[in-house]
């Protein structure tokens, strides 16, 4: 204490002095000039108590199982952490191991240097709240996963948006854009027209395999993919054990034994713990395996009535036909001279369209090439907006839908859950409150004022009804300007939807003053026959 002293009043002397002021001398309180060895002396107990003394408040250690402790001949200090749990809480010792291996010094004769210390995990030092709070402020402690196309973004000018942990392009302005809106009208008109290239890749990958792999994936699905054909892929749901939707995505079937997963982006942790909760406890039985692949596939779409030709420009001599790569169809190939890769006719975006798998290191030359192969046809990069867009145009389910509210009948999707199987959530979803014709169901809206803004967050009540929650029917979940419908479009779900076709109802949105009448429509605002996805 005394030389720690002196060293302070040195050291503040010494600053003083450099800042310009005259040092002036440090008058040390009188203590006693302790040697080394003289440190860890006690008391370390108060030696006149009967009562019990603790050591450590967190995993009641008492004095007196320290002196069991030795007596029992566990005198490392290791041994009595582990005989007697001192430090073993969440503080690792930080209020009781001095006081604890100081009693086994004084039990056992030695110093405290001599008994040791036991070792602690971090954090060694104290940590401000502020940055376990980090994640919940600006940037800090929050990571950010960059797509494979993330850099030619970035040369084209793309605004980005933040998806989960995804940093993905909203859209891509060019020079006379006056914002986000006249750009994805762009964007959205060049896919419906020509052809379109978006980074996928975000999107959550899952490789399964296993001679149960089938079998599984008829259990976690509600619908059935063990009859799915090898090179073939379907769009299947998931349920929750409640009957709730939790995800859906497409699955395709690569050989008998394996089966390649795709799930939503902000989904994809969650739904790979559910599938391993399935394995491990569910049915711990069934030979299949999960690995999380979504860092290992680079993913693009491409979209729209030219995308045929562009992928033909890419792929190693296949042919891609609609006779031999159909609707739903994959192939496992080579692009660009020998690069693995996988093709699947898939759309999201309502549109002949394809996806073009490679493996991640290869992403950004897979866009530049595809860019570049596109170029005779208009192709152009579009981003988020407008594959939101697409999709609302098109009726699919998103995010704003599998709220963790909805059921499949809500969304449309009740007939795709078997009746020949066993599934999860199968038995809770046939609950009395899902099966309700009175139940909210998912509907397309067309405001009657065709230039009117519809946004989502509106409730919908009756014509002529007061806007209170007593009369709420339904609420809006999704809306988006359609260029191929020439106004605002909005999916919403809606108390027996499916009867009300035609129906006139307000959209109802008290915080930004909004009271609009819309129209009830199929969800489907583009090519309701499917006849561009199977061109």
């Amino acid at each position: 204490m005394a030389q720690a002293l002196a060293e302070g009043g040195q050291a503040g002397r010494a600053a003083a002095e450099a800042c310009g002021f005259a040092g002036s001398s440090f008058d040390r309180p009188d203590v006693e000039d302790e040697a080394e060895e003289a440190y860890g002396r006690g008391p370390w107990r108060a030696p006149k108590s009967k009562g019990k003394a603790f050591v450590d408040f967190q995993n009641d250690v008492t004095v007196t199982d320290v002196e069991l402790s030795a007596r029992e001949g566990f005198v490392s200090v290791e041994h009595l952490k582990r005989y007697t749990t001192l430090g073993m809480a969440t503080d690792q010792g930080k209020t009781a191991n001095v006081v604890g291996l100081a009693l086994m010094a004084e039990i056992t004769g030695r110093s405290v240097p001599e008994t040791g210390v036991t070792l602690a995990r971090p954090p060694y030092a104290p940590v401000a709240l502020g940055a376990l709070a980090g994640a919940h402020r600006g940037k800090e402690f929050k990571p950010t996963r960059l797509p494979p196309s993330h850099f030619f973004a970035e040369e084209q000018g793309a605004v980005f948006v933040e998806t989960g942990q995804w940093m993905r392009a909203a859209y891509f302005p060019r020079p006379g854009e006056k914002d986000w809106l006249e750009t994805t009208i762009r964007e959205v008109n060049t896919v419906r027209s020509a052809v379109g290239v978006y980074d996928a890749s975000t999107l959550g990958k899952i490789d399964v395999q296993g001679a149960d792999a089938a079998a599984f994936l008829d259990r976690v699905y509600v619908n059935a993919f063990s009859s799915l054909a090898v090179g073939k892929a379907r769009y299947g749901l998931m349920l929750r054990e409640d009957g709730v939707a939790m995800d859906d995505g497409t699955t395709t079937r690569l050989s008998d034994t394996h089966f390649y997963m795709t799930t939503t982006t902000g989904n994809a942790a969650g739904v790979m713990r559910h599938l391993e909760f399935c394995r491990q406890w569910l049915w711990p039985e069934l030979d299949v395996h999960f690995a999380s692949v979504t860092d290992q596939w680079a993913q693009f779409a491409i979209a729209g009535p030219r995308s045929r030709e562009v992928v033909a420009a890419l792929v190693d001599g296949q042919d891609v036909s609609n006779e031999a790569l159909p609707y739903m169809g994959a192939k496992e190939l080579t692009v660009c001279g020998g690069v693995k890769a996988r093709l699947f006719r898939l759309s999201f975006s309502g549109e002949l369209a394809y996806e073009l798998a490679v493996p991640a290191r290869y992403g950004d030359a897979m866009i530049r090439r595809i860019v570049e192969a596109g170029q005779p046809f208009g192709i152009c990069p579009y981003g988020a907006e407008a594959l939101a867009v697409m999709r609302i145009e098109k009726g699919h389910a998103a995010g704003p839908e599998l709220n963790g509210n909805s059921s499949a009948a809500d969304l449309g999707m009740g007939r795709m859950m078997s009746k020949k199987k066993d599934f999860v959530g199968r038995a809770l979803a046939a609950r009395e409150a899902f099966v309700d014709p009175a139940r909210p169901c998912l509907v397309g809206l067309r405001p009657v004022d065709r230039t009117a803004r519809l946004r989502s967050g509106a409730h919908l009540v009756a014509r002529g009804a007061e806007a209170v929650a007593a009369n709420d029917e339904g609420y809006v979940t999704s809306t988006a300007y359609s260029p191929s419908n020439g106004c605002w479009i909005g999916l919403a779900f809606l108390a027996r939807g499916q009867e009300r076709m035609g129906e006139i109802v307000r959209a109802c949105d008290p915080l930004r003053d909004g009271d609009l009448e819309v129209e009830i429509v199929s969800p489907v605002f583009v090519d309701p026959e499917g006849a561009r996805l199977r061109a």
